[in-house]
Parts: structure tokens; sequence; C-alpha cells
């Protein structure tokens, strides 16, 4: 543990010690600047990740969320719930560079171009499965009485599945869902080809021999490492306050 400390501190210095001096205004209101220039900023990267992050979130979650209330309410016995948790098992076990394969297969090799709808594309696949997972367990640790005392009021199943345990969970269903998308953005986004975003022009400018382009890949680390601590501690605040509530 004190070994795997040192070395995340020690990244972790070497980060901000680099970065803060390329976080500035122009990051977040120019775009990328051309070879050799000075000047200029992330923001077509930046709107471009968000925009991916946003379309794969949307895709994922209302299946993830579905597929997770059917096999936590419905699905205990039922043959589909077990081959929908065994496809489940089998892609939160695959490394996310086969998932990105498989999305390059159908949907980049068979069009003959990268595309942003690729990379959300493959952000979704990425995570559906732990939505899935996700949503599963936090409905089953939702006491029984709820559910009960649903039932005894005349509640039909699915408003007992949606509008008890579903809402009663959903601090632990929404949360996981960011952090996936936000955490695996690295190995996906390689195929959204003309579509600007952080991740490829991180690594395209800190391969460069430009020292600005150098600096502004030390920000745009920096920047993607504090969106997700900020959106951890945010996440962990809001929601624990819920439960308590």
């Amino acid at each position: 543990m004190g070994l795997g400390l040192t070395v995340l501190l020690w990244i972790l210095v070497v980060l901000f010690g680099n970065g803060l001096a390329a976080i500035d205004w122009n990051m977040f209101t120019q775009d990328t600047p051309a070879p050799g220039t000075e000047g200029g900023g992330l923001r077509n990267a930046i709107v471009g990740s968000l925009l991916m992050l946003g379309l794969a979130v949307l895709v994922s979650t209302p299946i993830g969320i579905l597929a997770g209330v059917y096999l936590a309410e419905y699905g205990d016995t039922s043959k589909t719930a077990e081959f929908t948790r065994f496809v489940t098992d089998i892609m939160l076990s695959a490394p996310s560079i086969v998932l990105g394969l498989f999305v390059y297969a159908i949907a980049v090799a068979t069009v003959g171009n990268f595309s942003g709808y690729a990379g959300s594309f493959a952000l979704s696949l990425i995570a559906i499965p732990v939505v899935v997972r996700t949503t599963e367990n936090m409905l089953r640790l939702v006491p029984g009485s709820l559910r009960e005392a649903a039932f005894a009021l005349g509640a039909p199943r699915w408003k007992v599945a949606t509008m008890v345990t579903l809402r009663a969970a959903k601090a632990g269903v929404i949360a996981p869902l960011l952090f996936t998308a936000l955490n695996n953005q690295f190995f996906t986004t390689d195929m959204s080809g003309p579509m600007a975003n952080l991740p490829v022009w991180i690594f395209q400018m800190a391969m460069s021999p430009f020292d600005n382009w150098i600096r502004l890949a030390w920000g745009g680390a920096l920047l993607i490492t504090l969106a997700v601590l900020v959106l951890n501690i945010l996440a962990r605040v809001f929601f624990r306050e819920k439960v308590r509530t």
C-alpha cells in the first residue's frame, strides 16, 4: 500500500507541477493551435469529449437501468435473466481494448471512416454492463419491507419496481455510470477520428516536438484528473446526504 501510494503521489506531483502552468482562460475559450504556433487552447477537444460522454450516457442509462430492474425484480428464476447475467459478466470482464476493437470492426471498418458516434458507442458498451450489475445489486439491498408495504397499498409490481425500490436505490445507480464513462474515455475515443476530444489531442500533443503542444497536453491531462476527482467527491457527498435524509 505504501509503495502504491508513493507512486500515485509522485504521479500527481509531476502532473500538477506541469499542468497548473497550462490551465488558463485561453484553454477553455480557444481551439487547439496549429503546430509550432503560440497560444491556443482545448475548447474544441473539451466540447467533443462532452458530446461523446453525453451521448454514451444517454444510450447506456435506460438500457442498463431497465435491464437491472428486470434482473432484480422479475428475473430471479428466468432463463432470460440467467443469459443476461452471463452476457453482462462477460462484458464486465472483457478489457476495454476488446470492446474497442469490436466497435471498430462493426462501426468503423464497415463504414470506412472514424466518427464521434463510434467513440460514443464504445463508451456505451463499457458503461451498460456496469449499470446493469450496479442497478441489480443496489435494488437487492433495498429492504423487502418497502416492497411489502407498497404491495399492501395495492400498488402494481411495475410501480413498486420503478417508484419504490429504484427510487430508494438511485444514489448507488447514477454515480457509477458517470465514473465508468469518464474513466474509460481514454480507451475508446481514439476511434472518433475527425471529432476532437481530450484523450486523442493529449496523446498527439504529448508526442509532438512543440513546447506549446506539450504544455497543453499537460493541462488537458490535469483537467481530466480534476474532473474525475471533483465528480467523485461531489457524488459521494451529495448521495451520502440523500441516503441519510
